[in-house]
């Protein structure tokens, strides 16, 4: 790496630093504007607000914008050596167009693997602080998926059905555990109330009965309190559209692979979820290639024309994958193709643009 890279690299770096602070910025304040009747009607002080809420929000916000910061820093410099004639000055010195982007495939390099660790690692904690204070302060009704009516398979011939589950403080509601053997029931467990106890990772019953059926009829024990094992844990009862945010990579693949044991239905939606987290950042490269290969083109208009050129080819990239994603979710396409395939339809346009790039 010569002097001319590390510059590169070292614009690079305060350009992407210089658009992400603008943004997050700017993100702040409208977000401030809009949920600040909220945070003061149910009682929120400033102090939480920044510390519990926007300070877990940044590594977010980050995640989120850090590809199009990396793709504006690359416009603008690229675009200025080129306007200067400095790229043609390095071509004429023999230096090809795919040296002249190593410096810029080496920072979009960097970038994709500190995303994919803070989204991998440390983002999802932030997360987790930052929905328990939406929960508390902001209405996501949206966000559940399973709380009433809920049904689990807890072995291979035991099923578990809950009327009503509270994921907050981990109690099940009118329970019903059924064991079968062939087509026959050989024993039910009821229960008034189901308790999560997390210093022994154990569930404890209220109010049980269980019933032993034989030939003769059925044998009847009952406890006013129980503590029981289960398979299953109080994240595989109640899922919401979050979860999959709030874990790490390893934990999700935990996560999605329990729920798949429990029976859980529609489990499409956290491996989308899944997937796009992990091909996300590699977003950053493919949008490098584009960057690159649209400033170092002479086009009239000006730098003006060359970010909003820009700008429009990101914007359909992100609407493509937003288009998707539900066809995946729903089961009607693979979620992996569905993760995947923006990116690698937009990585083939970056490389015919490239192509198209005078070397």
């Amino acid at each position: 790496m010569n002097r001319i890279d590390r510059f590169i690299i070292k614009r690079l770096f305060l350009a992407t630093l210089m658009v992400l602070v603008v943004l997050i910025f700017i993100f702040i304040i409208i977000d401030f504007s809009e949920n600040s009747d909220g945070f003061t009607d149910r009682g929120a002080t400033m102090s939480e607000i920044w510390k519990d809420y926007y300070l877990n929000y940044i590594p977010e916000m980050v995640r989120l914008v850090a590809p199009l910061a990396v793709f504006v820093a690359i416009l603008l410099i690229a675009g200025q050596m080129t306007d200067r004639l400095e790229l043609t000055a390095i071509k004429g010195a023999g230096v090809s167009l795919y040296r002249f982007m190593m410096p810029f495939m080496v920072f979009a390099f960097a970038v994709t693997g500190l995303l994919s660790y803070l989204d991998g690692y440390v983002i999802p904690g932030a997360n987790s602080e930052r929905m328990e204070f939406e929960n508390q302060y902001l209405t996501r009704q949206s966000d559940r998926l399973d709380r009433s009516r809920i049904y689990r398979q807890e072995a291979e011939q035991t099923l578990l059905t809950i009327n009503y589950f509270d994921s907050r403080s981990q109690i099940a509601h009118n329970l019903n555990i059924i064991t079968f053997e062939g087509d026959n029931i050989v024993e039910t467990f009821i229960a008034d109330r189901m308790e999560w106890q997390e210093d022994i990772s154990k569930w404890k019953m209220i109010r049980t009965e269980r019933r032993l059926f034989n030939d003769a009829g059925f044998t009847s024990f009952k406890h006013t309190e129980l503590d029981t094992v289960l398979n299953i844990l109080p994240r595989d009862i109640a899922r919401t559209t979050s979860d999959i945010y709030q874990l790490t990579y390893p934990e999700i693949v935990d996560y999605i692979a329990s729920l798949e044991r429990s029976g859980v239905g529609g489990v499409s939606l956290q491996k989308v979820q899944f997937y796009g987290k992990l091909f996300y950042p590699f977003g950053t490269l493919v949008i490098a290639l584009i960057g690159i290969g649209i400033s170092t083109n002479q086009r009239k208009g000006g730098r003006g024309v060359l970010l909003g050129t820009g700008l429009i080819i990101i914007f359909f990239y992100l609407i493509i994958m937003k288009l998707i994603e539900p066809f995946g979710a729903s089961d009607q396409l693979d979620p992996l193709f569905a993760a995947a395939s923006p990116h690698v339809l937009f990585f083939v346009i970056s490389l015919i643009i490239l192509w198209r790039t005078p070397k």
